[in-house]
């Protein structure tokens, strides 16, 4: 590939090694999490969401649990500025939820900012500036003493704010581009600021470090983070927070090697919206932690509810394969997937409470409020016997013989393959029911008539094309009986092999279903089928007439 030779690691490692976050096999808690999504996600979106549709959004992060939401950035635009009065002034924001808005470390920016938030009862002021190589270098063409006084300048017009509005604000600085920044150079801005705002146990500050543009593979960025960590003043009263992007698609890998390597907090949104390639997706990152054990203290119990919302009001799109939340992340269309899912939930019977162990299912797609109908076996041409099974008796309570669900696995793939489509449940029931259910032609079952004399007799009513027929048979059993007595009246010789029956379901009303497998001389491999019908001796009849039906052996 052309011009590979103009590129070049843009990031820097610290200054000594930092690797003791290696040794942690995961995190053990659920970091601070802050929403970014009214702020940063928004102005990525092509059409930035109106009042209305903030306000919406803002109280869905609210019932999903955030405690922490960046509402924008008020001096930016009067919508933003209108935005946060409205969260304050109609008493949109619950006591326990602090709401962050950002600012520039410029004078007028930060003035501006402070005359939006008047009234909260909880909020974080977040103060940033660039720090990057390439920032400094070519957009600021300032030196490093210009770079970190803009940032210890803002600090200080802050610390006079908070004073001059008489409100104890918890204060937060980010070095813009961190992951471009000397690591060296940042730690010294970073302290700068910590010593003028001089953080104590009760008023802490957040010192966000954000991978405003991914430059580097997860380690290197949880290197930075653990020797920022390591070196930054007053550390006890520091909240380390991270706010990755996901520019080399590793976004989520960045926040969860940096959480090992000490952070305490992240800045991320929901579905991993934001600038570019988008910012670390706060869903994926509490999934994750939720599957190996960890409450993530967010309420993800309604995916679909929050997927509906998001994707309204952003006019974005979910993808579909986006992990935990996409539309097809638990489906499985692979017939040997289908089968291990299958078999794996049949297990669950016997103690639903055991540890989730699923094959194919990182965890219980009920968790996340989504159905395995419709959402996990899926039906096209690539499924097997098992899917189509385990739909039939998920939705409709019917379980087929082992062997008839080979057969009609063939059926259902040939007509997904014919169509180029998937099949739903419905259309899936629709094929069993027309191939093999009940079936009346060339012989229709009209009535049956046992009594027990030397074994069983029979005398079965029937329709053949329409005329009507009494044929008589004996036999060691009912099905015996009656097939002898088809026999006998045509010119067809059979051997029954297989038979099962069940309920439908429970109660006085309940239907019964039958399924016969029939070996039929001059035929090759076994014929199905099936018979419903309230009374299980009748549907026993009907699914060996179904059977024959399904030859070219019943003389029409």
């Amino acid at each position: 590939m052309k011009n590979f030779e103009h590129y070049k690691r843009g990031y820097y490692m610290p200054p000594v090694q930092s690797t003791n976050w290696v040794n942690k096999e995961y995190v053990d808690k659920a970091p601070m999490w802050c929403s970014v999504d009214l702020r940063d996600g928004n102005q990525a979106l092509i059409v930035p969401m109106s009042l209305d549709e903030k306000v919406e959004f803002f109280k869905e992060l609210v019932r999903v649990g955030f405690k922490e939401i960046e509402i924008g950035f008020p001096a930016a635009s009067e919508t933003e500025y209108v935005f946060c009065r409205k969260l304050i002034e109609e008493n949109l924001i619950p006591d326990d939820v602090t709401i962050q808005v950002l600012t520039q470390a410029r004078e007028h920016i930060i003035k501006k900012t402070f005359e939006a938030i008047q009234g909260a009862k909880n909020a974080v002021v977040h103060l940033y500036n660039s720090t990057s190589y390439a920032q400094r270098t070519q957009v600021f063409k300032k030196s490093k003493e210009e770079i970190l006084k803009i940032a210890t300048d803002g600090a200080k017009l802050l610390n006079d704010m908070a004073a001059e509005y008489g409100v104890n604000y918890q204060f937060e600085y980010s070095p813009e581009s961190f992951t471009g920044t000397e690591i060296d150079y940042a730690l010294e801005v970073c302290n700068a600021v910590i010593d003028i705002w001089k953080p104590t146990p009760d008023r802490k500050v957040i010192i966000n470090l954000p991978a405003t543009v991914e430059m580097s593979m997860p380690h290197v960025y949880a290197s930075q983070i653990e020797y920022m960590s390591n070196n930054m003043h007053d550390r006890e009263n520091i909240i380390l927070s991270l706010h990755p992007h996901n520019d080399r698609g590793c976004g989520v890998a960045d926040a969860e090697m940096g959480l090992l390597a000490g952070a305490d907090r992240i800045e991320g949104t929901l579905f991993g919206n934001g600038e570019r390639t988008g910012n670390v997706d706060i869903i994926t990152l509490a999934m994750n932690m939720f599957t190996h054990g960890v409450d993530p203290e967010l309420d993800l119990t309604d995916i679909p509810r929050i997927t509906e919302i998001y994707e309204r009001l952003t006019r974005m799109h979910v993808y579909e394969r986006s992990p935990y939340t996409g539309k097809l992340v638990f489906a499985a269309f692979s017939g040997s997937h289908q089968d291990a899912i299958a078999k794996g939930m049949k297990c669950r019977e016997t103690d639903p409470n055991q540890m989730w162990t699923v094959p194919y299912l990182p965890l219980n797609p009920e968790d996340i409020g989504r159905q395995y109908d419709g959402d996990v076996i899926r039906i096209n041409s690539q499924s097997g016997k098992g899917g189509i099974a385990y739909i039939l008796e998920q939705k409709y309570g019917l379980d087929l013989p082992a062997k008839m669900r080979e057969d009609l696995g063939y059926t259902v793939k040939g007509v997904s393959d014919h169509q180029h489509k998937e099949l739903s449940a419905e259309e899936i029931y629709d094929i069993f029911h027309n191939e093999y259910v009940n079936k009346k032609n060339p012989i229709e079952m009209v009535e049956c008539h046992f009594k027990q004399v030397d074994g069983i007799q029979a005398e079965i009513k029937i329709l053949v094309n329409g005329v009507e027929k009494i044929y008589h048979g004996q036999g060691n059993g009912r099905l015996d009986a009656v097939s002898n007595a088809i026999m006998k009246h045509f010119d067809i010789s059979f051997s029954l092999v297989t038979y099962e029956e069940h309920a439908l379901q429970v109660g006085s009303n309940s239907q019964a279903c039958a399924y016969v497998g029939i070996d039929v001389e001059g035929v090759e491999g076994t014929i199905w089928g099936a018979g419903i019908h309230n009374d299980i001796i009748d549907a026993s009849v009907w699914a060996l007439i179904s059977a024959l039906n399904r030859t070219d052996k019943i003389h029409k």
